[in-house]
């Protein structure tokens, strides 16, 4: 079996996630330029998770900083000010972390959530079918009915003003990770007087549905876990399997379907062991 050559896929993670001195991330314009480049990425580095994070191509390779007025920061303005302009996907979406992607790979992420075309149904639909808690449903109900607002408003219309603080979070993430609400904009509310608005997706993107109807839930999968790669350079299945959360035999296939397009082989690590999918071009 073939060896992955780490000193090639030093540099190329260090060319895709911008890690280079020469290449930083320095304008709003440049990080949607880079979210577009590489079709998905954190907003924050996360532990145990190989992905380019937009933290990482402005502040370079190191922690996100404690400190607030480090200049790595500015990565939050950036993102707030975004969030209704409609320029990239925001949400938590991937292991249910702050994710950005590109409005061109959107579609093929929408294609494998379980929302089947009526905005007005799904959430139900999943609800009865144990996939959605009672707190979600509340918190799309009020959305659907009263249109955006932001997170203190949306617990109080979604009747969770007693509920604990643990659960209405996790129906807010239940909901961003299958692509039913997203944030919109920042409201002057609570306590530290900033709260995430929230809006449908249905209705902040209308036409992602049309967009991702023609695509295949394999196609998707081929295509986001190629992205991936593209970014990474090598990783194991148990990789894509934390990252994306698909059923091991699903991933199995997807990789099947990439080996045989030669761009991307099995191959040995130097100091891991397993087997490690890699692009050919860091074989030694």
């Amino acid at each position: 079996m073939p060896k992955i050559d780490l000193a090639k896929l030093k540099v190329y993670r260090s060319r895709t996630f911008r890690l280079l001195p020469a290449r930083p991330v320095t304008s709003p314009e440049q990080a949607l330029n880079y979210v577009n480049e590489r079709g998905f990425i954190y907003f924050w580095p996360i532990s145990g998770v190989d992905l380019p994070s937009l933290w990482n191509a402005v502040a370079g390779n190191r922690p996100v900083a404690d400190e607030h007025d480090d200049p790595g920061h500015i990565t939050w303005g950036w993102k707030d000010n975004s969030l209704d302009k409609k320029q990239w996907y925001y949400a938590k979406i991937l292991r249910r972390k702050a994710t950005f992607i590109s409005l061109i790979i959107a579609p093929y992420f929408y294609a494998l959530s379980d929302n089947y075309g009526s905005p007005e149904e799904d959430h139900i639909i999943a609800y009865e079918e144990g996939r959605l808690t009672m707190a979600a449903k509340q918190v799309y109900d009020a959305l659907l009915e009263k249109g955006s607002m932001n997170t203190i408003d949306l617990r109080k219309e979604s009747r969770l003003q007693n509920a604990k603080e643990s659960e209405f979070n996790r129906a807010l993430e239940d909901l961003q990770k299958d692509f039913k609400i997203l944030p919109v904009g920042i409201a002057e509310a609570g306590a530290w007087r900033y709260s995430y608005r929230y809006e449908l997706t249905a209705r902040h993107f209308p036409d992602l549905l049309e967009q991702a109807r023609p695509i295949g839930e394999a196609e998707a999968r081929r295509r986001l876990v190629e992205l991936y790669l593209r970014s990474v350079g090598a990783a194991q299945m148990r990789d894509l399997v934390k990252l994306f959360g698909w059923p091991v035999e699903l991933v199995r296939r997807t990789v099947d379907k990439l080996l045989q397009g030669g761009d991307l082989v099995e191959a040995e690590h130097p100091k891991n062991v397993g087997v490690w999918l890699a692009l050919k071009e860091l074989i030694k």
